[in-house]
């Protein structure tokens, strides 16, 4: 019990200094903005989506139902993660500042996301007709 209160105390203690740096930024509604519309993502599209998946391969009798759903939370989290560099304003002054085809970048990690996923569910799914074929 006394691990718990510790690990709650030094949460307290984080979350307080964070309050602290937000209150001195010049605007501290911007990053406030950005904590918020993080929450409204995830709890309003990504969470929402895992879940109708995982409903979706349950009704359609899927024994893998984890693994849609994991790679769900990997491409939502990605998506989140990027998105200031893919919704950055057209051209930037300096190159060196955002030098890569950021959302070129973001389409080949989803797609190697998806393509992953199907390659672990078809072989989990081979090796259980072969498991079962042995039998």
């Amino acid at each position: 019990m006394a691990f718990r209160y510790t690990v709650g105390g030094i949460g307290v203690v984080v979350l307080a200094f964070g309050g602290f740096l937000l209150v001195r930024e010049p605007e501290p509604w911007r990053i406030a903005l950005w904590l918020v519309g993080g929450v409204l993502v995830h709890d309003g599209l990504i969470a929402p989506l895992v879940i109708a998946v995982g409903a979706l391969c349950a009704a359609a009798g899927l024994r893998l139902r984890g693994v849609p759903r994991a790679a769900l939370v990997v491409a939502g989290s990605l998506t989140v993660i990027a998105l200031p560099p893919l919704l950055r304003p057209g051209g930037v002054a300096n190159a060196s500042v955002l030098p890569l085809d950021y959302p070129r970048n973001w389409l080949l990690a989803m797609v190697a996301i998806g393509v992953l996923t199907a390659g672990y569910a078809g072989a989990r799914a081979w090796g259980r007709r072969r498991a079962a074929r042995q039998r």
